[in-house]
C-alpha cells in the first residue's frame, strides 16, 4: 500500500513532463507562444524542480518525508490549477515555476520513504524499478492522456487533471505511509539553493535565447557566462560549507558519479527528443494531438515493461552492462531520428522510437538503484533529492539545448526566403518564431504561396530536428563510453555490498550511532 501510494504521487509529478507536449501546438494557437517561450513554459518547471530539490530533499530529513510529501502535492495542485486558466505565455510561464516548487517536494519524498520503508537489497532494487516504471508509466500514459483531453477540452486541462489525482492521494497518504526523518539531519542550505537556481536559470536563458538574439550576442554571452561563475561559486560554497544543501563528498564514488551523469543524460536525450518528435508529429506529419499520442506511446509502453525487469538483468550482468547497454541503444535511435527528412513517416520513425523506449528502461532504474545504494540510509532525503536533481537537470537542458538547435538552423533556412519578400515585422516573427506560426501564416495567405511558405518551414523544422538529434546522439554515446570506464564491475559492488553488510552487523561503536537512533521512522 506504501508503495502504490508513493507511486500515484510520483505519478502525478512525471505525468506533467509529457502530458504538456502534446498541447505545445494548441497553446501556439491559442495564446500564440513563441518557440522559445513554449521552451520555458516547459524548463521554467523544470529549473525550479531540480533547483529547490535538494533543499525540499533535505527539508523532509529533518521536519518529515511524509509531511513534505503532503505539502508538495498541495502545491502542486494549486500551480496546476493556475497553470490551467493562464491566459498568455508569462503567466503560464510562472505558474508552471510554481508547479515546479510543488514537484520538488514530491519527488524526494516518495524514494526516500521508500528507501527507509524497503531496507533489504533486493526488495529495495525492485521496489525502485516499480517506483522508475512509474515514471515510464508517466511518460506512457501522459501523450495519449494529454491527446485524449484536448479532442474533447481546451489546452488548460491537461493542467487541470492533476487535481483530481492529488485529491486522491493525499487522504491515503494520511492514513498508509510512515512518517521518517534524519534526527541528526543538517540545517538548511538557503544559499546553495539560491546559487543552484540562479546558475541555471542563467544557462537556460542564454540557451533558449540564442536563436533569437544569436549566439554571439552580448546578452546571450554575458548570460552564460555568468551562469558559469554561478555555479562555480555554487560548487566552492559547497564544498566549504558547514552544511551543505548536496554533499560533495557523495561524489567521490565513482558508482555514484557515473549514475548521476547517465541518469542527466538519459533525461537530456529523452525529454528533449520528445519536445522535439511531439511537434513534428502534428505539424509536420499532421497528426491530432490525441493521434500523436498514440504514436508517441511506443516510447514510454516499451519503458515501463523494461524498466521493473531491468534489475534481473543487473542481477545477471551487473549495472555496469546493462546501463551501458541502454545509453547505446539510446544513442542508435537518435541517430536514426537524425536521418528523418521532410518526406518521411510515422513507421520510418517507430523503430527510433522503440530504441529510445529500450534503452531508458534498461538505463535508468538500475542508475536510480545505484544512487540510493552509494548513500548512507539517514540521507536518503538527500540522495533521492540529488537523484531527482540530475533528472530535471538532464531533462531540462535536453529541451533548452536540443530546442534551440533546431530553432538556429530553423531561422537560418528560412532567412533567404523572407528577405525576398516584403512583410510587416509581426507577420515576419511569427514565422521565424515558431513551425506552428509559419503554418497558421501560410493557411491565411493560401494559394502556391502558401504552400510554398509551408512547404519551406516544415523542411527547414525537419532540418533542424535532425541536427539537434545528431547532437544529442553524439553527447548520449560519448557518455556511455565514461559510463563504460566509470561504473565498477560487477564483482566490485558485490564486494562492496559484502563489506557494507560486514560493517552493518559488526561491534557498534561510540564514533558509529545505530542508524535507527539517526534515521526515525514513525
Amino acid at each position: 500500500m506504501v508503495l502504490a501510494v508513493l507511486c500515484v504521487s510520483l505519478l502525478v509529478v512525471s505525468l506533467d513532463n509529457t502530458i504538456l507536449n502534446v498541447a505545445l501546438p494548441d497553446i501556439v494557437r491559442d495564446i500564440h507562444a513563441s518557440s522559445s517561450q513554449l521552451q520555458w513554459i516547459v524548463d521554467a518547471y523544470a529549473i525550479v524542480f531540480a533547483g529547490l530539490l535538494l533543499v525540499a530533499g533535505s527539508f523532509g530529513d529533518r521536519v518529515g518525508r511524509k509531511w513534505v510529501l503532503m505539502a508538495g502535492l498541495t502545491v502542486f495542485a494549486a500551480g496546476s490549477a493556475a497553470s490551467a486558466f493562464s491566459a498568455d505565455p508569462s503567466r503560464l510561464i510562472a505558474a508552471r515555476a510554481f508547479m515546479g516548487i510543488g514537484a520538488a517536494a514530491v519527488m524526494p519524498s516518495t524514494l526516500s520513504i521508500l528507501t527507509n520503508v524497503f531496507t533489504e537489497p533486493g526488495e529495495r532494487a525492485r521496489a525502485i524499478g516499480i517506483w522508475s516504471g512509474t515514471t515510464g508509466l508517466g511518460v506512457a500514459v501522459g501523450p495519449v492522456a494529454g491527446g485524449w483531453l484536448l479532442a474533447h477540452f481546451w489546452w488548460g486541462s491537461v493542467f487541470l487533471v492533476n487535481v483530481p489525482i492529488v485529491l486522491l492521494a493525499l487522504p491515503i497518504a494520511t492514513t498508509v505511509v510512515p512518517n521518517s526523518r534524519n534526527l541528526s539531519s543538517l540545517r538548511p542550505d538557503p544559499a546553495g539553493s539560491v546559487l543552484s537556481v540562479g546558475g541555471m536559470a542563467l544557462l537556460l536563458f542564454g540557451v533558449i535565447d540564442a536563436p533569437t538574439r544569436g549566439w554571439t550576442s552580448p546578452v546571450v554571452l554575458g548570460a552564460i557566462a555568468g551562469a558559469m561563475v554561478v555555479l562555480a561559486v555554487f560548487v566552492a560554497w559547497e564544498r566549504h560549507s558547514s552544511h551543505p544543501m548536496l554533499p560533495l563528498s557523495f561524489f567521490g564514488s565513482r558508482r555514484f558519479s557515473a549514475s548521476v551523469a547517465a541518469m542527466a543524460l538519459v533525461f537530456f536525450a529523452l525529454m528533449g527528443g520528445l519536445f522535439l518528435l511531439t511537434q513534428y508529429l502534428q505539424f509536420s506529419l499532421g497528426y491530432s494531438a490525441l493521434q500523436t499520442g498514440v504514436r508517441i506511446a511506443p516510447i514510454a509502453a516499451v519503458l515501463l515493461v523494461v524498466a521493473p525487469l531491468s534489475s534481473l538483468l543487473v542481477r545477471a550482468a551487473g549495472t555496469k552492462a546493462v546501463v551501458f547497454t541502454g545509453m547505446v541503444l539510446i544513442a542508435t535511435g537518435l541517430v536514426l531520428l537524425s536521418r528523418t527528412t521532410v518526406h518521411g513517416t510515422y513507421l520510418n520513425a517507430l523503430p527510433a522510437f522503440l530504441l529510445m523506449g529500450t534503452g531508458t528502461g534498461l538505463a535508468f532504474a538500475p542508475s536510480t538503484e545505484a544512487v540510493m545504494g552509494s548513500v548512507p540510509p539517514e540521507q536518503a532525503g538527500v540522495g533521492s533529492a540529488t537523484n531527482g536533481a540530475a533528472l530535471q537537470t538532464g531533462g531540462a537542458l535536453g529541451v533548452g539545448i536540443m530546442g534551440s538547435l533546431l530553432n538556429t538552423r530553423y531561422q537560418t533556412l528560412l532567412a533567404p526566403d523572407l528577405a525576398r519578400r516584403a512583410m510587416p515585422a509581426q507577420v515576419h516573427q511569427l514565422i521565424v518564431g515558431s513551425l506552428g506560426g509559419a503554418l497558421a501564416v501560410a493557411h491565411s495567405i493560401g494559394g502556391t504561396l502558401g504552400r510554398a511558405l509551408a512547404a519551406v518551414a516544415r523542411a527547414a523544422f525537419v532540418s533542424g530536428m535532425a541536427l539537434a538529434m545528431e547532437v544529442a546522439a553524439v553527447v548520449v554515446g560519448a557518455a556511455a563510453l565514461v559510463v563504460l570506464v566509470a561504473l565498477p564491475t560487477k564483482a566490485a559492488t558485490e564486494a562492496d555490498a559484502a563489506t557494507d553488510a560486514g560493517a552493518a552487523t559488526g561491534p557498534r561503536t561510540a564514533a558509529g550511532p545505530d542508524a535507527a537512533a539517526v534515521d526515525q521512522v514513525g
